[in-house]
């Protein structure tokens, strides 16, 4: 894929963002594009950069810092969220790389990150997923046992909370668990709401996404 294109794809997703964003009586600003962009090869990573992207989604902790770590020297307005599963064993590297982790899910990484918070001085925005489908092979805390997830996390941990995530189970229309993780926020004084991907991000909008993650749409296939 060529520069331009990659240029004229983020256009087009903004716009369509913005569109979305409208029609729900918000700020197309209210909303972020979150290029995941995982497994990509560095001349789309660039190609990306260069058209103005700045917020960047990787799912793994290792192949994050190989890619943006010289590159978070030079670019002063990068941002790097976790979109992927964190193992506890890596939440120091997680802390130091990573401005945002959206994907808490369990009381052994909350401490792991507590611990680290408070050992490097650094925290990162941190967002609780949530396993709206209840899928068993899926990461997240299911919706039952979300509230008290959340109040431990604030109250036991310490953790900066700032709103949860979510992937909706693929065979099932997405609008629902967009619905359900809305109303887990609210009522829980979240005002992020991470969800919504290349093929839903509109409908995650009208739900009150304030972050939208896309891959394909913008990079195109892996590889």
């Amino acid at each position: 894929m060529s520069a331009s294109e990659l240029s004229s794809r983020r256009a087009d997703i903004l716009a369509r963002i913005a569109a979305a964003a409208k029609a729900s009586g918000r700020e197309a600003e209210a909303v972020t594009l979150v290029a995941v962009s995982k497994l990509q090869p560095d001349e789309r990573i660039e190609a990306a950069l260069a058209a103005g992207q700045r917020v960047f989604g990787e799912n793994r902790v290792q192949e994050a810092q190989a890619r943006w770590g010289d590159r978070r020297v030079k670019i002063a307005d990068l941002k790097l969220r976790l979109v992927g599963p964190l193992q506890s064993n890596k939440a120091a590297d997680a802390v130091a790389l990573f401005d945002a982790i959206d994907t808490l899910d369990r009381p052994k990484l909350a401490a792991a990150l507590a611990d680290e918070v408070q050992r490097l001085g650094r925290s990162p925005e941190i967002l609780v997923q949530v396993n709206t489908g209840e899928e068993p092979q899926k990461a997240g805390v299911n919706p039952a046992e979300a509230d008290a997830f959340i109040r431990a996390a604030r109250e036991q941990y310490g953790l900066p909370i700032r709103g949860l995530m979510c992937i909706p189970p693929v065979d099932e229309p997405p609008a629902m668990h967009f619905a359900l993780l809305a109303k887990i926020a609210a009522r829980n004084g979240l005002g992020e709401l991470s969800m919504g991907m290349s093929d839903d991000f509109e409908t995650a909008i009208r739900f009150g996404a304030t972050q939208v993650r896309v891959g394909s749409a913008l990079f195109g296939s892996r590889g």
